[in-house]
């Protein structure tokens, strides 16, 4: 067992550190640099070069990718070229809204997403079947940022009965926070909701055709609690992987949401570096997101140890 934990936390050690020199290249290769944006096409020449120099832009790519690294790992991200603080400070102020988010999204598709999954497994071809698959076919089909706003319409312009967008931020109390990401959540969890019911269905329905299943509706145990009890328990392998691709995706890819919703959160802050051409808060963010697809992944892997007995059989 410690073995395989060395092994897999030094091959995350080495894909972070190869993520982050393609990151660093990609970044410095890209048109254009952070002096000439920020001075505009006006600057004189010597002025260009005097800020290229403080910035450090005229050092070797392989001495200001060491020195990005080695800040990296003692949590100094750099300065921000367009807000002028620490980069470390405005990704945890913008992870409070997208991490709350990420999460209240992935609660509500695990709550939906299983029950309706597994429900339709064990009653294939009926009523809640031909429901779940609908509910699948249109979570998949219809973009999370078109539910957001057709929830704008209905629920804010319509009924008034939730805010259009904005965050008022926790410290304005927890359910105003709340209700500002609830809408948010729901866009966000529909269509990975679709894409977990199906992938909870199709487990399911595997395990109900194993023996174990049988011998224990042999021993007169009920549908239900051979259901609840032994079915869904040995499908939640593929279903844990699902999830851990969903979480890293609504943390680094809810920036169409965030930005209909007008919330200050980190996928809002990388469109918001972008397009300022803010390099090092785009080359900080992405690394994040990199980083938080290698570690779930490596969690998923773990987690795989403790859900499932006979993965651990020669380790």
């Amino acid at each position: 067992m410690i073995a395989l934990l060395t092994r897999r936390f030094v091959g995350l050690l080495l894909t972070l550190a190869v993520v982050s020199l393609l990151i660093f290249a990609v970044m410095d290769f890209l048109p254009g640099d952070s002096a000439s944006i920020m001075l505009g096409t006006s600057a004189s020449p010597e002025t260009l070069a005097a800020l290229r120099h403080d910035l450090g832009l005229d050092r070797p790519l392989l001495l200001r990718y060491g020195q990005w690294l080695a800040g990296v790992f003692a949590g100094d991200l750099g300065q921000s070229y367009t807000y002028g603080v620490p980069v470390t400070g405005l990704i945890l102020e913008r992870l409070a809204v997208t991490l709350p988010l990420a999460l209240m999204a992935i609660v509500l598709s695990v709550a939906v997403a299983i029950p309706l999954g597994a429900l339709a497994a064990a009653r294939r071809g009926g009523v809640i079947d031909v429901i779940a698959s609908i509910f699948s076919e249109i979570g998949i089909a219809v973009p999370a940022f078109w539910v957001a706003l057709l929830l704008i319409v209905l629920f804010s312009t319509t009924l008034g009965l939730m805010p259009a967008g904005g965050f008022p931020g926790w410290g304005a109390g927890i359910w105003p926070a709340v209700k500002a990401l609830l809408m948010p959540a729901v866009a966000l969890a529909l269509p990975q909701a679709g894409v977990l019911t199906r992938v909870t269905r199709s487990a399911v329905l595997e395990t109900l055709h194993e023996d174990f299943t049988r011998t224990a509706l042999a021993k007169g145990l009920s549908a239900r609690k051979v259901l609840w009890r032994h079915s869904v328990p040995n499908a939640l392998v593929p279903i844990f992987t699902v999830l851990g691709l969903q979480f890293t995706f609504l943390v680094a890819g809810a920036v169409l949401v965030e930005n209909v919703f007008n919330l200050p959160g980190l996928g809002r802050l990388a469109y918001q570096a972008l397009s300022q051409r803010d390099i090092v808060v785009m080359q900080d963010v992405v690394l994040f997101f990199a980083g938080l697809v290698i570690v779930m992944n490596f969690l998923v892997d773990l987690s795989y140890l403790a859900i499932d007995p006979r993965l651990r059989k020669g380790i």
